[in-house]
C-alpha cells in the first residue's frame, strides 16, 4: 500500500509542477502584453526583437543619409555663388588712397568702386576731392560702405597737372600725420594702394594680392598703356623686366593701379608726388617708388604662377563721358543745361 500510495503521491507532484510551469508562463506571457500595452516596457522578448531587426534599421538609415546628401548636392545651383574672399593671413590694413573731381559719369565710378571695397575687411578709403569743398554726394557713397574713410578736399595747387598727383601726395602726407588714426587700434602694419574711382577691381585684388604685400607689391593690369595688359616679366620669382610697350626701360614700368606699397616703407621716407617726373618719362610711378628707396629687388610679383589663362584683378576702364543730346544752339541765349527731372547728375 506504502509504495502505492507513494507512487500516486508522485504523479500529483510532478503533475501540480507542470500546472505551475504552465502558470507561470501563461502568466509572463500575459506580464509581456500588459506591460507592452501599458508603459511599453521592453521585455526580453522585445528586445531580441530589437535584435534582430537593429541591423537592418541602421543599414536602411545609412541609404537614407548617403541619398540625402546626393540630392543636396545635385541642388546646388549651376551658377557661381559670391562668397566673400579672405585668403590672408595677415592683420594689415589696406589704405586705399582715391583723388576724384566733379563729373557727370562720377557718381557712377564711385557707386561701382564703393561696392567692391565694402566687400573687403579692414580697409580704410582715403578719398581726396580736387576742389575746394567736399561733395555730400559722394560722402554719403562713403558712408553706406560702412567702411572707416577719410574725406577732404584739396584743389590742385599751381603747377600741378590735374591727375590726381596733388591729391594723392595730400594723402601721403595725411596717413604719415595720422598714422595711428587710420589704422585703428587692432591694426599694427599697413599697406597703401592708389587706387582710381574709375577702374574695374576684382575683390581678390585686395585680400589675396594687396593685404600679403610685404615691401611693394607689382601685378598686372589690363586695358592700359595702349596695349590690352600691362604685367611684370618674371623669372624664377623676380622681375627682370617690364612687359609694356611704352618706355619699358624705366625702373618702375608699372601703371598707378598695378603696385602696392607697405606703409612702413611710406612712413620711413618722405616721397610725394611731384609737379614732374623727368625719370619716368612724365610717369609719376617711377619718381615715387625711387625716392622711397625702392629698388627692382623689392619687387614681389603677383598672379603669375600660372603659365596660362592668368587672372587679371584690376582694370584701368576709364569711364568716357556720355554722349548727351543738347538743345540747339542759340546765339543770343546760352545753351541750357540738360534736366536731370530733379535727381542729382554733377552736369
Amino acid at each position: 500500500m506504502s509504495s502505492e500510495y507513494s507512487d500516486d503521491v508522485k504523479i500529483k507532484v510532478f503533475g501540480d509542477k507542470l500546472e505551475s510551469q504552465a502558470l507561470q508562463k501563461g502568466c509572463e506571457e500575459d506580464i509581456e502584453k500588459h506591460c507592452r500595452r501599458c508603459i511599453g516596457y521592453p521585455t526580453m522578448r522585445t528586445m531580441n526583437k530589437l535584435k534582430k531587426y537593429g541591423m537592418y534599421t541602421l543599414f536602411f538609415m545609412f541609404i537614407f543619409v548617403v541619398v540625402f546628401q546626393f540630392s543636396e548636392d545635385v541642388r546646388q545651383p549651376a551658377y557661381p555663388v559670391f562668397k566673400r574672399s579672405e585668403t590672408n593671413h595677415t592683420n594689415r590694413m589696406i589704405i586705399v588712397v582715391t583723388p576724384t573731381y566733379k563729373r557727370m559719369t562720377r557718381i557712377a565710378d564711385m557707386l561701382r568702386m564703393a561696392n567692391t571695397l565694402s566687400h573687403v575687411k579692414d580697409l580704410h578709403w582715403i578719398v581726396i576731392e580736387d576742389g575746394n569743398k567736399t561733395i555730400p554726394a559722394v560722402q554719403d557713397i562713403l558712408d553706406r560702405t560702412g567702411l572707416p574713410y577719410t574725406y577732404q578736399a584739396h584743389k590742385t595747387a599751381l603747377g600741378y597737372p590735374r591727375r590726381g598727383w596733388y591729391q594723392r601726395t595730400m594723402a601721403l602726407k595725411l596717413i604719415r600725420s595720422n598714422t595711428s588714426q587710420i589704422l585703428g587700434q587692432d591694426h599694427q602694419e599697413g599697406v597703401v594702394y592708389f587706387g582710381d574711382d574709375d577702374n574695374s577691381y576684382d575683390i581678390r585684388l585686395f585680400t589675396d594680392y594687396i593685404r600679403n604685400v610685404k615691401t611693394l607689391g607689382i601685378w598686372a593690369v589690363g586695358l592700359v598703356g595702349g596695349t590690352v595688359v600691362e604685367a611684370p616679366k618674371v623669372v624664377d620669382g623676380k622681375v627682370t623686366a617690364f612687359n609694356v610697350k611704352w618706355n619699358p626701360k624705366r625702373r618702375f614700368a608699372v601703371d598707378m593701379a598695378g603696385f602696392a606699397v607697405n606703409l612702413k616703407v611710406v612712413l620711413n621716407s618722405d616721397a610725394v608726388f611731384g609737379t614732374s617726373c623727368k625719370r619716368g618719362g612724365g610717369a609719376p610711378e617711377t619718381c615715387l617708388l625711387e625716392d622711397m628707396g625702392l629698388e627692382r629687388e623689392d619687387i614681389e610679383p603677383f598672379g603669375y604662377e600660372k603659365t596660362k589663362d592668368r587672372e587679371i584683378f584690376v582694370w584701368h576702364t576709364k569711364t568716357s563721358t556720355p554722349n548727351i543730346v543738347q538743345s540747339k544752339k542759340n546765339q543770343t541765349k546760352p545753351v541750357p543745361p540738360p534736366d536731370t527731372f530733379g535727381y542729382f547728375v554733377e552736369v
